[in-house]
C-alpha cells in the first residue's frame, strides 16, 4: 500500500461532521462509524457535546452503530463527552495504530468494510482507518467560535505533505474512488 493510498480519504466532506447525513451513509453502504473526538466532534477544549451534535448523533444512530475512539489520554474528559452522547468510547488509541480501531469494530459486530473511520486528521484518523481496511471520511474540524481565527499548524502541515505526495483533497470530488468498497 503506497503512502498516497494510505492517506487518501474515501470521502472528503469539506464540512464538519454534523453535515454527514444518513443518506450518505446508506449511499456508501456504511452501518457503523468510528468517530474521532477532538476537533472532529467537539472543539479541543470542550468538555461536553453541543446540542447540535447530540441531535446529529440521534439522527445517525438510526442507521449506524457509533463508537468514539480518541487519542486523547484524558479518561475524564472523553468519558464526559461520551456520556453526553450516550456512546461507547476508547481513549489513548495511539492512532495511526489499528489496535483500538479494531477493538471498536469488533464490538460493533460488523464487517470492517461497512464501518467508516471519521476524523479531521490525515496522519492519525485517515491513516489508521485505511490501514485497517475501513472506509475513511475526512471532515473539517469543529472549531470553538472564540478561537475561530486560530490556525491548525499540524493539520495544515499534514495537508501540505499529503498533497506533495499526490493525495487529492478536493472536497467537491468527494473522492468516489471506491463507491462500492463494501
Amino acid at each position: 500500500m503506497s503512502w498516497v493510498t494510505r492517506l487518501q480519504p474515501d470521502l472528503i466532506l469539506g464540512r464538519p461532521v454534523v453535515s454527514l447525513t444518513p443518506d450518505l451513509l446508506q449511499q456508501y453502504h456504511l452501518k457503523g462509524l468510528v468517530l474521532d473526538v477532538d476537533d472532529t466532534l467537539v472543539p479541543l477544549k470542550a468538555a461536553e457535546a453541543s446540542e447540535e451534535l447530540v441531535q446529529w448523533v440521534k439522527q445517525i444512530r438510526q442507521v449506524a452503530t457509533l463508537w468514539l475512539v480518541s487519542n486523547n489520554l484524558s479518561e475524564n474528559r472523553i468519558s464526559g463527552i461520551a456520556r453526553s452522547l450516550n456512546l461507547p468510547y476508547i481513549t489513548s488509541a495511539a492512532k495511526p495504530s489499528r489496535r483500538k480501531l479494531r477493538q471498536a469494530v469488533t464490538a460493533m459486530n460488523l464487517p470492517v468494510e461497512q464501518v467508516a473511520m471519521v476524523g479531521d486528521r490525515l496522519f492519525t484518523d485517515v491513516l489508521a482507518g485505511n490501514r485497517l481496511g475501513m472506509f475513511t471520511i475526512l471532515v473539517e474540524p469543529m472549531v470553538d467560535p472564540a478561537l475561530a481565527v486560530r490556525s491548525y499548524p499540524v493539520r495544515t502541515f499534514e495537508v501540505w505533505v499529503s498533497q506533495a505526495l499526490g493525495v487529492s483533497l478536493t472536497a467537491k470530488q468527494q473522492n468516489l474512488k471506491n463507491p462500492d468498497k463494501s
